[in-house]
């Protein structure tokens, strides 16, 4: 399927959530739309996979018959299903009984029956404490089938799920069942949703373009980033993971440089959030072993995983990736003086949390790994124990790289950020600055960087190369040593170190006096001339 396929596909999803949501929030009809895209993959692949498995022994159906087969073949074959499911968990990693596919439950749609919401509600708790061997408890428990929003009787509810089942059905049925494709259309749909979601939407989603940004840096050679891509990431973490788009575009990135990820972490506060995230994995193809994504608090580090006190089996990752929330109010309780994380720090102050949480991830960075974050443009000035971190990290060339981007990149708020790359041990002994607040392209609701398309500069690979190759660029780049910030009371405001400010060209003022006498002059000949026409059409005497 061709990149232009990808794309109408995830419009054609679009069109269908706005059109039918009705009187719905976009928030609440995007867990419909997207958990019942989740289950035509699951669906779609678990069926290819049967086929496979049975080879022959498969039910082959006529054109014109809506029968399942799977249906047919466990009718067919009692005793042979427990073996059968056991070789589909080795296989694919989970199980989906006949009557729960998707393709039963379209059948159930297209013909009305008053039994498709109850096989819905059965078929999600299924999935969720049975389908795959670890649980995935609570996958579904964002979307309430019998809410009044669908209908205010059982009976109405059943029949706008039809209605709205039908219509997914019909529109992508064209469409191949593609991991990536149906994932890319799932991160389209999520995006569309986001857009739509204002304020709301830096809960769960980071732009694609920022996204690309720090995933691309993450994978590059933590030393020295000018060798180029690692080949292997052992352990990826996001701790602050929304619907885990960060996460997999780091996957992406590294799959396409013919490098390879041995498990992804996540952590994410928000209940449907975290739902999505768990979906937005195992429709990109992950499965159940490749990643671990938890509900909790990043603050709270209530994950035991990264709580062990043994510095010998402290969790450490080679790369990590944040977009955390933007200067977060918490509450820091008297325990966190002596919290791993911030003790040789400080504590980040109750109004802002961002020190906080790039202190989290600082922790469990390793050696040779790259931390990508993104923060406020605050963190980089800002005065009090915020100053007493930025000073500490700075000494102990931890700071390796400061981005500055362009304002309104995001959904959720207006404000320019920044991109902080951090490491524990560096090659250079400076601090590159790179200014690319100024290049853009313009939208009406929302700023985009520019990607080389029709002749434009591409914004998002200027970064990357420069950051690449640490090249010093007048009015864009620079690489400062730590004696300069010190002198600037280690404040990281990135115009004390790469101005964008450009020098008019000195202008002569005899030459300028000269031409205004001359106008001047011109005019006074004119108004004359003028006078004369006047005259002769009796105007003035």
């Amino acid at each position: 399927m061709t990149l232009q396929d990808q794309k109408q596909l995830g419009k054609t999803l679009w069109d269908i959530a706005d059109h039918l949501r009705g009187a719905m929030d976009p928030d609440d009809f995007r867990d419909y739309m997207l958990s019942f895209l989740f289950l035509r993959y699951l669906s779609d692949n678990y069926e290819e996979s049967a086929k496979k498995e049975l080879g022959k022994d498969y039910p082959q159906l006529k054109e014109d018959d809506n029968s399942i087969a799977l249906t047919i073949w466990y009718k067919n074959n009692e005793v042979d299903i427990i073996d059968f499911e056991k070789q589909m968990r080795r296989k694919v990693h989970y199980v989906i009984k006949p009557q729960f596919l998707w393709s039963n439950i379209v059948e159930l749609a297209r013909t009305q029956d008053g039994e498709l919401l109850k096989t819905l509600e059965e078929g999600f708790r299924y999935i969720e404490n049975e389908s795959f061997e670890s649980t995935f408890q609570g996958l579904f428990s964002e979307i309430n089938l019998n809410s009044e929003k669908l209908g205010r009787t059982a009976s109405e509810r059943n029949k706008k799920l039809c209605i709205i089942i039908q219509k997914i059905a019909e529109r992508i049925a064209k469409f191949s069942t593609d991991t990536d494709i149906l994932g890319d259309a799932y991160e389209y749909l999520i995006g569309q949703f986001a857009a739509g979601s204002g304020k709301k939407a830096g809960e769960f989603y980071t732009p694609q373009q920022l996204s690309t940004i720090l995933s691309k840096i993450v994978i590059l050679d933590g030393q020295d980033p000018a060798l180029g891509e690692k080949k292997k990431l052992d352990k990826v973490l996001d701790f602050a993971c929304g619907s885990g788009s960060l996460l997999l575009n780091v996957r992406r990135q590294i799959k396409e440089s013919n490098g390879s990820i041995g498990k992804i972490y996540g952590q994410e506060k928000n209940i449907t959030t975290y739902n999505l995230a768990r979906m937005n994995m195992l429709l990109h193809g992950l499965k159940d072993t490749e990643f671990e994504i938890r509900h909790g608090d990043t603050l709270l580090n209530d994950w035991n995983i990264l709580n062990e006190m043994n510095p010998a089996k402290k969790m450490e990752f080679d790369a990590i990736v944040a977009n955390p929330p933007f200067s977060l109010r918490w509450e820091p309780n008297d325990t966190f003086a002596e919290d791993f994380r911030f003790k040789s720090y400080g504590i980040a102050p109750k109004s802002a949390a961002d020190f906080a949480f790039l202190l989290h991830g600082f922790h469990f960075l390793s050696g040779e790994g790259t931390m990508a974050i993104i923060l406020p443009h605050g963190v980089l000035f800002r005065s009090g124990v915020e100053e007493r971190i930025r000073t500490k990290l700075l000494k102990d060339n931890n700071i390796d790289t400061v981005i500055g981007l362009p304002p309104n990149l995001f959904f959720s708020t207006g404000i320019p950020v920044c991109i902080l790359v951090m490491k524990k041990c560096k090659k250079f002994d400076d601090v590159l600055f790179i200014n690319a607040n100024e290049y853009f392209e313009k939208g009406k609701r929302q700023h985009r960087l520019r990607e080389g398309e029709d002749g434009k500069p591409n914004d998002i690979q200027r970064i990357i190369d420069t950051y690449l190759s640490r090249k010093e660029e007048e009015r864009y780049s620079r690489r400062v040593h730590l004696s300069e910030i010190e002198q600037n009371g280690y404040n990281l405001n990135i115009s004390r170190y790469v101005s964008t400010f450009q020098e008019e060209e000195p202008v002569d003022i005899h030459a300028v006096m000269a031409e205004i006498k001359e106008l001047e002059n011109k005019r006074s000949d004119l108004d004359k001339e003028i006078e004369v026409y006047l005259k002769e059409l009796g105007i003035v005497p």
